[in-house]
């Protein structure tokens, strides 16, 4: 395969775990020693037929099981939903490379290198889980982050204020807080794997706050209005809950205005 959209849709449109992992990986190796293209006259598949994997069941995040931290389930049950979060991510990035086309070669290196990254986190978090003796699908897992690919399958604007720049970005305020506690439960492993993983959704909301503005620019919209719009537009539920981590987001590329209208229109 020498076409880094022949890449794509070969890895969105498989349900095999491992085959989509070791495709993400050749991917971005092949990319970084210069041997595929990103031109493509391919269509573009429609997002109803991107395939999942049977397992993990996907039930509403009203019916996943309630489970506590402070026990060996509980940990199981929190690194299988972070497993299934990190597998969906992979299937995020390829898409936001696969459907919008006509972009700088640039966006299609950075999401491919998110892409590598997520699908890195993933192989991370599955071998802790088999650490506790639990395999990614031995468990339920909740259903809605695919949506928002859906609902934004026509519109890039939309998809980066949703995907990098709402649901990746509520990762940067959540995350320390559970860190500290796997500290306090002196579980080094998981401190430094969700370490890792916080660091790099810092720089890969920083793509899509960069993108983001990018597009606008090319759009000719005002960026902090227009991320306003998509979120009041696309967010369901009413709108983001803080408290929102200002040091982080404002390194991944958010406005101190525009965390100013989350933190005071979720009051």
């Amino acid at each position: 395969m020498k076409n880094l959209f022949e890449f794509a849709e070969a890895s969105l449109h498989s349900a095999t775990i491992d085959e989509k992992l070791a495709l993400t990986h050749q991917a971005r190796h092949s990319l970084e020693n210069g041997e595929l293209s990103l031109i493509s006259d391919q269509p573009v598949l429609p997002i109803a037929q991107v395939r999942f994997p049977d397992k993990p069941i996907l039930l509403p995040p009203r019916d996943m099981p309630k489970r506590k931290l402070g026990t060996a389930d509980g940990v199981a049950a929190f690194f299988h939903a972070i497993a299934h979060v990190e597998f969906v991510a992979i299937y995020l990035a390829w898409d936001m490379l696969y459907r919008f086309r006509g972009m700088p070669d640039l966006f299609y290196q950075d999401w491919l290198r998110v892409a590598d990254e997520e699908a890195q986190h993933f192989e991370l978090i599955r071998t802790h889980l088999l650490a506790m003796h639990v395999n990614y699908g031995d468990l339920p897992a909740h259903g809605g982050l695919w949506d928002h690919a859906k609902d934004t399958a026509d519109d890039l604007l939309a998809r980066l204020a949703m995907v990098p720049r709402c649901m990746e970005a509520r990762g940067l305020d959540v995350t320390p807080a559970i860190i500290a506690k796997f500290r306090q439960m002196s579980d080094h492993s998981s401190v430094a794997l969700l370490n890792r993983i916080l660091t790099d959704e810092v720089g890969h909301v920083e793509r899509g706050s960069y993108w983001f503005k990018f597009v606008c620019g090319q759009q000719g919209f005002e960026p902090e209005a227009k991320y306003r719009q998509l979120i009041k537009q696309y967010y369901q539920g009413g709108m983001p809950k803080g408290p929102f981590n200002r040091e982080m987001r404002i390194i991944a590329g958010f406005s101190n205005a525009e965390l100013d209208w989350l933190e005071n229109t979720t009051l």
